[in-house]
């Protein structure tokens, strides 16, 4: 039984979409688009630890804090229930970020692997989501090209058990608002600005450990 016990010791003590990828793409972003991207959504001056153009709440930007022992270093550690994202450092740190997890029943804890990272990705519902929410989803059935509006945002982490793609990501969102909160199908969300420092820290290969909100949950893998 995997329990958010496991990386949690205390809360000061601990660290003191649902989405497919479109077979077919139209079009390929060169690197200066994504450069500009990047530059769209990233503030000036932008210092993680303080620049809050967003109005999160203090304790959602990243901090360095400690990490729990025992914990690999690279693997991603996400609380659900106090919306944190942790990226295990060398030397007993963490990074923390503050996240956005799934709505109601939506959110899938779990361990999994992350075998596909991608900047500035495209982005395509799946069929469960136009099955639930068909007005929501009919003018992009077919997906989103890259962008600052696209739901995944400016970087996707993509979550595997064995060689099957889950369809969760841990990703930026064009909705900053929502962080803290349940909003999503399926996914992680993080600000764009937050995952663009985390993700070139991000091995390949590296494990996430959604932890479930009601406080425990059976691997799946």
């Amino acid at each position: 039984m995997l329990t958010r016990r496991h990386f949690i010791q205390t809360t000061t003590a601990l660290f003191s979409a649902s989405a497919a990828t479109p077979l077919l793409a139209n079009t390929w972003s060169t690197e200066a688009q994504k450069a500009a991207w990047d530059a769209e959504v990233t503030p000036p001056n932008f210092d993680p630890a303080t620049s809050n153009p967003w109005g999160l709440h203090p304790r959602l930007l990243p901090q360095r804090v400690m990490a729990k022992e025992g914990l690999i270093p690279g693997d991603i550690h996400v609380d659900a229930i106090a919306r944190y994202l942790y990226h295990i450092e060398e030397g007993g740190t963490a990074m923390r970020y503050g996240v956005a997890i799934a709505r109601g029943n939506l959110y899938e804890p779990g361990i999994y692997t992350i075998k596909r990272k991608v900047r500035w990705p495209h982005w395509q519902p799946t069929q469960n989501m136009i099955d639930r929410d068909p007005e929501l989803y009919a003018d992009i059935a077919d997906g989103m090209e890259p962008g600052p509006k696209n739901a995944l945002g400016s970087r996707a982490l993509y979550l595997f058990v064995g060689e099957r793609d889950t369809y969760l990501r841990i990703h930026g969102t064009p909705y900053p608002s929502s962080i803290g909160g349940r909003a999503s199908s399926g996914c992680v969300r993080m600000v764009m600005a937050h995952i663009n420092t985390l993700y070139p820290n991000v091995k390949l290969g590296s494990m996430a450990f959604l932890y479930s909100a009601e406080d425990s949950v059976t691997p799946r893998s």
